[in-house]
């Protein structure tokens, strides 16, 4: 088990994840820890016992029917362990916890909210977030996977294949809730068609600029003197628009726990400045015009870096 834990850990090293804690179930057992919360909870009233079988009253926090915490062979549940879990993860000071599940789980919701409630937290101190499967495809065509033959592509090998940063911005770029259709082919094209590389080409392309201007011996000017005003194309208006936008996507993609919203900002983005660089040049024979328009590169640069850095993907200067 310790082999695999730790060939787990860098496949996620790898992928870019690194987890604090690792929590062995085993510990929940330690000096009958399961079996004591158990009692406390059947003390309270929220357990109660039909012979040798110990059962939840969960239908007292809205739940269809009550569920067994104990089996009739004295054996504790998958549920028993969970409501143990749970409170050590509030024990350990969160005040919010957020679980991930397979989206097949989610009929489990009501019973995990019934046990946090019981514990004398209030629902909403729990999230739960389902997620659908991957669909892996190569050149449109699915991936044969079997997990009965023990034929499967892991994580590992996407990565090593298409690169951390196109796993992680695949990854990130549905809902949750949505399955994703995962092109190994897609994800490792140097085109337009693949998302991340549009974006990180626009921010090199930017680099590009700044580092001609830098050549030319123009510098961006600071924000007190630079003349703003004279960007007053429907593009550029645009553009400074959607910047703008950045504190308040970032602020609501935290709030939902929807990451995906950050690749689809950065996606807008870089499709905004692709079309305006297509059509106009940043560096003319207008010095105020020139010194406004690397103003506008520089902070559309910084915006992309960050998005970016969020989702844990790489901005580079050059490409």
């Amino acid at each position: 088990a310790a082999v695999i834990l730790e060939g787990i850990k860098e496949d996620l090293a790898a992928f870019g994840v690194v987890f604090d804690c690792y929590f062995s179930e085993r510990e929940l057992y330690k000096d009958d820890g399961v079996a004591k919360l158990l009692r406390r909870l059947e003390e309270n009233g929220y357990i109660y016992r039909e012979e040798e079988t110990l059962w939840f009253r969960t239908t007292a926090f809205g739940d269809e029917k009550d569920r067994v915490v104990v089996r009739q062979n004295g054996e504790p549940t998958y549920f028993a362990a969970d409501i143990a879990y749970h409170k050590n993860k509030f024990e350990r000071g969160f005040s919010w916890v957020i679980d991930i599940w397979g989206a097949d789980h989610h009929g489990y919701l009501p019973r995990m909210s019934a046990g946090i409630q019981a514990l004398g937290y209030p629902p909403e101190a729990l999230r739960v977030v389902l997620v659908q499967l991957v669909n892996l495809l190569r050149g449109g065509k699915p991936v044969a996977m079997s997990t009965r033959s023990g034929e499967f592509v892991t994580l590992r090998e996407v990565v090593d294949e298409v690169g951390r940063d196109a796993a992680r911005y695949n990854f990130l770029m549905r809902r949750t809730d949505s399955h994703l259709d995962f092109d190994l082919e897609v994800a490792k094209r140097q085109s337009n068609e693949n998302p991340v590389y549009y974006v990180q080409y626009a921010h090199a392309r930017i680099a590009s600029i700044l580092r001609l201007a830098d050549e030319r011996g123009l510098t961006v000017p600071a924000y007190e003197v630079v003349k703003l005003a004279v960007l007053t194309l429907p593009e550029e208006l645009t553009l400074i628009k959607a910047l703008s936008r950045f504190p308040e996507i970032v602020a609501g993609a935290a709030a939902t726990l929807e990451p995906h919203r950050l690749t689809f900002y950065a996606n807008d983005l870089a499709a905004l400045f692709h079309s305006y660089y297509n059509k106009y040049k940043v560096i003319s024979e207008d010095p105020e015009l020139t010194g406004a328009r690397l103003y506008l590169m520089k902070a559309l640069q910084m915006v992309l870096k960050n998005n970016l850095k969020l989702l844990g993907v790489s901005a580079p200067d050059k490409m």
